[in-house]
């Protein structure tokens, strides 16, 4: 058990400077400790009569040092971040090349599928999707593009707007029946991959 220290003076030259180092070095630890478990920012400036210049905590190099630190801390973290989004993505685009790639194997050879695991076969019908999707999409724009065309260009003859409306139409039915083809297929698939 540590004995309690007399608040008085101490008289004594030598002890008072050996008590004075001891409790400062007390201090300065004490500190240390504030500022690692409560993350405050502490300091202390100690004037001494044996000292000319008042002694600093922490000293302004090492200030200098802890904010550099920190600074580079903060760069470090904002480039694993980075890092890691850049791994994500890159993570996604390979998953959705290797369920397009399994989905036009499965076009070709229907029956590999049985040895094709369940998030995969979850991966492929959400691949089908956005490519039944993207179908639909491109077919109503064509659609849309076609009828468009048919009013902007009026000819003055009414024979040669004959011509152009049956063409359109015959290229339309060339594209739908080549959609919907296709989209037949990824039905079929989706259909043998529900069995």
């Amino acid at each position: 058990m540590r004995k309690k220290v007399k608040l008085v003076y101490i008289t004594s030259n030598a002890a008072r400077k050996a008590m004075y180092k001891k409790k400062k070095e007390g201090l300065i630890k004490k500190m240390s400790e504030m500022r690692t478990l409560c993350d405050v920012d502490a300091s202390a400036i100690i004037y001494s009569p044996d000292h000319a210049q008042p002694e600093v905590y922490p000293s302004l190099t090492k200030l200098r040092q802890m904010k550099e630190m920190e600074e580079e801390e903060c760069f470090l973290r904002q480039c694993i971040a980075k890092a890691n989004e850049e791994l994500q993505k890159q993570r996604k685009e390979n998953r959705e090349k290797e369920i397009t790639l399994l989905m036009f194997q499965a076009q070709m050879e229907p029956n590999n599928l049985q040895s094709v695991s369940l998030p995969d076969l979850i991966d492929l019908s959400w691949v089908i999707d956005q490519h039944l999707k993207d179908i639909d999409q491109r077919m109503e724009k064509l659609n849309l593009g076609l009828t468009q065309d048919q009013e902007d260009c009026q000819p003055p003859i009414f024979a040669v707007q004959v011509e152009a409306t049956a063409a359109a139409r015959e290229s339309v039915g060339q594209q739908d029946a080549m959609f919907s083809d296709k989209k037949e297929g990824y039905s079929a698939l989706l259909g043998r991959m529900d069995m």
